[in-house]
């Protein structure tokens, strides 16, 4: 089949592309970021913005369907995010109806679910998102709804926070601190299970939802892994690779809160609430309903996935870009926080 990818360039992006690829796939991307990677002579690619319609006729040529990737993430503008997250889905979901592509597969979040008060989450739960990420998030999947509702098939899946090869964002805090010989710190005791995912398992999601029957695949579906731990099992994992005998350490959780809110209110750390707010509770979502009916049966652990992502870190640590950015495949201003490596 041929898929357009939005947000091709990205992190997941680049990780579905090979995928798709690796399974004889045709592949165009749609990102406004240049696509500057070895398989660039392998996909069609399309430069520019999402929300820009006058490039959707281009973008759709030939498609079969469409994997919505594309996002503002939570450390851009507040209506950019807005505009991105739903606007641009808006857009893409009229055009792709226009085009008569069928399927719609959107990439979601589970900060859908804001700051739960019970685990597991599942699908029917209610979603209240926090902040403008988790907000926009909520209403690009009534969009999703809509379009649902009038006929086109569009399976929406919301992954937990996902790793793997290309991943930097606000887990190389923990590569840097890993492979400098610190310890790394967490909110409270780190004794909170904490699901993460493995980018692979997420292509794998996707994978059956573009190519499963289409009256199962037209839902909602949580992405996880399969095997996770605390969140101090997880991250010591990494800290273990490293191989400098270094531990994880646990913060009084309030303190630590009040703090990072006050520095992220001053511009200071590049974490966003859904980030501190629930690292130190119980972060895991059910999985039942997209195994049972998809199929999906996710290959990596919590730590698993890490380890795979901190080696691709090393491998390529001499080449990345140190900065300010605020994507996933960019390291992010670390601000203050870059004063605990001196603490830990």
């Amino acid at each position: 089949m041929k898929f357009l990818v939005t947000g091709g360039a990205g992190f997941m992006g680049i990780n579905l592309v090979r995928h798709l690829l690796d399974r004889g796939h045709a592949v165009r991307s749609y990102d406004i970021a240049p696509f500057d990677y070895p398989e660039a002579a392998r996909v069609s690619v399309l430069r520019g913005d999402i929300r820009d319609r006058d490039l959707h006729p281009r973008a759709f040529e030939g498609v079969d369907v469409v994997v919505h990737c594309a996002a503002a993430l939570p450390l851009c503008a507040p209506d950019e995010i807005l505009s991105v997250e739903v606007e641009g889905t808006r857009r893409l979901l009229e055009s792709a109806a226009a085009a008569g592509i069928d399927r719609f597969v959107h990439i979601s979040s589970t900060a859908v679910y804001g700051i739960p008060d019970h685990h597991p989450l599942i699908e029917s739960d209610r979603i209240s998102g926090v902040g403008p990420y988790g907000e926009a998030k909520v209403r690009a999947e009534a969009v999703c709804s809509q379009f649902r509702e009038q006929g086109m098939c569009v399976p929406v899946l919301r992954p937990k926070s996902f790793v793997g090869p290309e991943r930097l964002g606000v887990f190389e805090l923990l590569y840097d601190f890993a492979y400098g010989g610190h310890n790394f710190p967490v909110l409270g005791r780190g004794d909170n299970l904490y699901q993460l995912l493995d980018v692979a398992d997420l292509c794998q999601a996707v994978e059956l939802c573009a190519t499963g029957e289409r009256d199962a695949v037209n839902d909602v579906f949580n992405v996880g892994a399969g095997r996770y731990g605390t969140l101090r099992q997880s991250f010591q994992a990494v800290l273990d690779r490293a191989g400098h005998g270094k531990h994880v350490i646990g913060l009084p959780a309030a303190p630590a809160i009040w703090t990072l809110r006050a520095l992220e209110s001053l511009g200071l750390s590049p974490l966003y609430k859904w980030i501190y707010e629930t690292a130190a509770t119980e972060s895991f979502v059910g999985i039942d309903k997209i195994s049972a009916r998809l199929g999906y049966a996710p290959r990596y652990s919590n730590e698993e996935a890490l380890i795979r992502n901190y080696d691709w870190y090393v491998a390529n640590r001499p080449t990345i870009t140190r900065g300010a950015g605020v994507t996933h495949r960019e390291p992010w201003k670390k601000g203050a926080l870059a004063l605990a490596r001196f603490v830990f």
